[in-house]
């Protein structure tokens, strides 16, 4: 059965309201095939990629027949907070209509708020397993009995090291329930996870011919371990991305580029696990809003999050298997925008890249990190174009007519020419290697040397003030 709209699901009105207030009209595949199975009742295993609508797909049908049995309670795993936190934001913007209370259950915060909250009557859980399973086995979570149980993003909380974790959480939960797992690989121990806690499930996974998502353009660029800075700063000076996150592999890594980015002129923050939560999820909502231009993160950090407006993925180091390069990249090319990633290589990585290509069965293009000219000439096609779509104040048309005596072209050209002298290109003007420099034998590499920067105003690093400079 085809459903072209949420309507022929059935679903309670207050839930379709809340779905026409978001302007979701048309569910996504994995919608379209398991809405109908949950409502039914049915155990199920859901297989798709990352941004295709898993926690519409079940969470709408979970949240109907919630309110059809008031008593009943949802959980929801998740392998990490930001996770979590977006999750239960979603679920309680579908069911808020229908007076539906979620909470978070999960580390970095106090245990006793989140027991508070569930004992407030929250219908919905949402939990990382370390933090549930604490309060499960310490008998600190009393009456809870989830008839509803889901596991999202399973094969990432395998990669976490959560397996053992979830399988106790299952001994605490009631043996009556609906149980569905959603991932976007199936791994063999998934498998067999689901084997032991799902009743008869059914299997879903949706049609997708490619591992990577068709949306999102792939390059790679060569270059020298000591150009990597370099690399990045005139790879975003060309391309001028709306929103951009950096992968780096350690968090040594993210505080110095974080600071790198910060020197010239960039509204730039970092994203690891050593940060306090509280820390996290002001980074996270600044990133998602227009106060902050690029999020550098490690892997764990960055796991889970979901941010429509990325345009651009970058890899500063390249990650250690191909499903950590999927779920990178997955960060941009969502909900059916286009998506740029960009990975930077040394002869190091040429191998490993290789065997990339080919479990992915893709092949990347190769890119040349562009010339100062390039740059230049890049700036000043985006620069005109924000000229033309300047809504012009109310009193520059006084000032100019006080310059009536000037003429009309120099009066142009001084105020582009103070706009264009406030950015400064630097560095050298060819950075990266030829693709078959890659293949020779690898030498010794020479320390990071200190990024060239680009002159900005002033030093306040807080997002009120746009710091990136004028003709960007």
């Amino acid at each position: 059965m085809s459903h072209e709209n949420f309507y022929a699901f059935g679903l309670h009105e207050a839930i379709l309201q809340s779905l026409e207030e978001a302007n979701f009209k048309i569910p996504s595949p994995i919608q379209q095939e398991v809405i109908p199975l949950i409502l039914s009742g049915k155990d199920l295993v859901g297989q798709a990629q990352t941004g295709t609508g898993k926690t519409g797909a079940f969470g709408l049908p979970s949240l109907h027949l919630l309110q059809e049995q008031p008593k009943k309670q949802m959980l929801v795993l998740t392998p990490t907070r930001e996770l979590a936190k977006q999750v239960s934001d979603e679920l309680y913007r579908f069911g808020r209509h229908l007076g539906i209370k979620t909470c978070v259950i999960c580390g970095g915060k106090s245990s006793q708020n989140q027991l508070k909250n569930m004992h407030a009557g929250a219908q919905v859980c949402v939990a990382t397993p370390g933090r549930l399973l604490d309060l499960l086995s310490s008998n600190q979570l009393t009456n809870f009995q989830p008839s509803i149980v889901v596991l999202d993003e399973a094969d990432e909380m395998l990669d976490m090291g959560f397996l053992d974790d979830i399988n106790q959480i299952f001994k605490y939960l009631p043996q009556k329930r609906q149980t569905l797992l959603f991932s976007a690989t199936m791994p063999a121990p998934i498998q067999k996870l689901a084997e032991r806690i799902l009743r008869e499930p059914l299997f879903i996974k949706t049609k997708q011919k490619e591992k990577v998502n068709q949306d999102i353009e792939q390059f790679y660029f060569m270059v020298r371990e000591e150009e990597r800075d370099d690399a990045v700063i005139r790879l975003i000076d060309f391309e001028n991305p709306t929103k951009a996150i950096i992968f780096c592999r350690t968090k040594k890594d993210v505080d110095r580029l974080t600071q790198t980015f910060l020197d010239c002129g960039y509204l730039a923050r970092g994203l690891h696990g050593d940060m306090e939560q509280r820390q996290r999820e002001e980074v996270i909502r600044h990133f998602r809003s227009d106060n902050l231009q690029i999020l550098i993160a490690t892997d764990v950090a960055a796991r889970g999050l979901s941010v429509s407006e990325v345009s651009h993925v970058y890899n500063y180091h390249l990650p250690f298997d191909p499903n950590s390069y999927v779920h990178r990249i997955g960060r941009t090319g969502r909900a059916g925008n286009k998506g740029v990633a960009n990975s930077l290589l040394t002869s190091r990585d040429w191998r490993d890249f290789q065997r990339f290509e080919k479990v992915l069965g893709t092949k990347i293009k190769q890119g040349q990190i562009p010339t100062i000219q390039l740059v230049k000439e890049s700036k000043r096609s985006h620069f005109a174009k924000k000229i033309l779509d300047q809504e012009i104040h109310h009193e520059a048309e006084s000032i100019f007519a006080s310059l009536n005596d000037v003429d009309p072209r120099l009066i142009a050209s001084k105020l582009l020419s103070m706009l264009i002298g406030k950015q400064v290109i630097q560095g050298p003007d060819k950075i990266g290697l030829e693709k078959r420099s890659a293949e020779r034998p690898t030498t010794m590499h020479k320390p990071n040397k200190p990024p060239f920067k680009k002159q900005h105003m002033g030093k306040d690093k807080h997002f009120t003030k746009k710091k990136k400079v004028a003709v960007n």
